[in-house]
């Protein structure tokens, strides 16, 4: 169930073409006020080709691609890339700066804090009010060399809140995770969209498992073509994923989450 109508991506019939290859073919999709999308597919189906469109890194070689209602090419992007929230859990500070001070970058969308840049008092409160709500109070003043992989991937998700968003665009965010820190990281996504229904998400992985339960709505890529699409009762069932990774898998939905496993009695069916 969504919280809002208002489309906050629309993809329609994109191509990207890099040196000769078609990575993306025809592309369309929606992705509306409220909604939390995940993207699925095996590696190299285009899925990080498709976020970065999404986050405005590059255009579309055919089609048309809106973000925020903004259409790609009519829009500074330098002004859209800072409307939108991006985890990557590759990102790495060159100084070892604090926890607080790297979701202050945020703010200025950087990788190091801007020379003689100060937060206002109010963008202060929030980066500190949203380092308590990810649990990590007591780790506020530690420097990022000494987080945890678990501590760094919630740092990430304070760090692109913190300039209030409308989207939030998370590419594999619990890459590098031990299992505890894979669930407290699954569990701030639930409690975060919980408590800002409007925020919409886009999550990039190719592990089932690693998909909150509030997942409202998937997306399966196969060779740069959606292949489903649609709420998450629709596509996260086995024929769609089994055809998608081509490979025969059974997937089940227990308290909320999902698992894969082998499935040598499916069929995939053909894309």
């Amino acid at each position: 169930m969504t919280t809002g109508d208002a489309p906050v991506l629309r993809m329609s019939e994109v191509d990207l073409v890099r040196d000769g290859n078609l990575l993306l073919d025809a592309v369309s999709l929606t992705v509306r006020a409220g909604e939390h999308w995940a993207l699925l597919g095996a590696n190299g189906a285009g899925k990080s080709t498709m976020l970065s469109l999404l986050g405005a890194q590059v255009h579309p070689t055919r089609g048309r691609v809106e973000v925020l209602g903004r259409r790609l090419g009519r829009v500074d992007l330098r002004w859209l890339r800072t409307q939108l929230g991006h985890v990557d859990p590759r990102h790495r500070p060159g100084a070892p700066l604090s926890l607080l001070e790297v979701v202050l970058t945020g703010v200025t969308n950087t990788v190091e804090p801007v020379p003689r840049w100060r937060p206002s008092d109010a963008q202060l409160a929030r980066a500190r009010r949203l380092v308590d709500d990810l649990g990590l109070r007591h780790r506020v003043d530690a420097r990022w060399p000494t987080l945890s992989q678990g501590e760094r991937g919630r740092a990430l998700i304070a760090r692109a809140l913190v300039a209030e968003p409308k989207l939030l665009l998370l590419d594999e965010p619990a890459t590098g995770l031990d299992l505890a820190a894979r669930e407290q990281l699954l569990e701030s996504l639930d409690a975060l969209r919980h408590t800002d229904p409007w925020l919409s998400t886009v999550l990039v992985t190719h592990h089932l498992e690693e998909l909150p339960a509030s997942t409202t709505h998937a997306a399966l890529i196969r060779a740069g073509r959606l292949v489903a699409a649609g709420p998450v009762a629709e596509v996260l069932r086995t024929e769609p994923v089994s055809a998608c990774f081509d490979h025969p898998v059974r997937i089940d939905r227990v308290d909320g989450r999902w698992t894969a496993r082998a499935g040598r009695s499916v069929a995939p069916a053909r894309c």
